[in-house]
């Protein structure tokens, strides 16, 4: 059972995120910067725990233009440089989007986390500890990936 509540996705059947992002939502704001805006996550896991969103709502990563992909990523960077010289607790950052309910994704506006760590937090991460798969499963998997990105 997760500890985080449920955020509600809509206000007045509006995307929460689009409402922060038009101003008639509150949200504690880092930057703006046109296409792509930060501010703290309502529920941080820890402190300075930021979410940086597209300005123009796209559901998940399909619907996210590549040039606000970039813009977001790049905001990222500056927010993950930045904590590191705060007086927030941060030993490390993790940067994550969750795509797809698969994934955890719970607000249907694509949306990035700059998420600091802290040594020993006990939070997932992704580790050496999966199967090593051999190279022929590996090329298969690469050329599969390949051809997609011919559409």
């Amino acid at each position: 059972m997760s500890r985080r509540a449920a955020l509600p996705a809509e206000v007045d059947g509006r995307c929460v995120f689009c409402g922060i992002a038009a101003g008639s939502q509150p949200a504690s704001i880092v930057v703006d910067e046109g296409e792509a805006l930060a501010f703290t996550d309502l529920q941080p896991v820890h402190s300075g725990h930021l979410l940086v969103v597209p300005r123009r709502h796209a559901a998940d990563l399909a619907e996210l233009p590549a040039e606000t992909g970039r813009a977001m990523f790049s905001l990222a960077h500056r927010l993950a440089v930045a904590l590191r010289h705060t007086d927030l607790p941060c030993d490390g950052v993790n940067l994550f989007l969750a795509d797809g309910a698969a994934a955890g994704q719970e607000i249907w506006h694509a949306h990035l986390h700059v998420l600091p760590r802290l040594l020993g937090d006990g939070l997932i991460r992704i580790s050496a500890q999966w199967r090593v798969r051999d190279r022929p499963e590996l090329d298969d998997v690469a050329g599969k990936v390949r051809a997609a990105l011919r559409i």
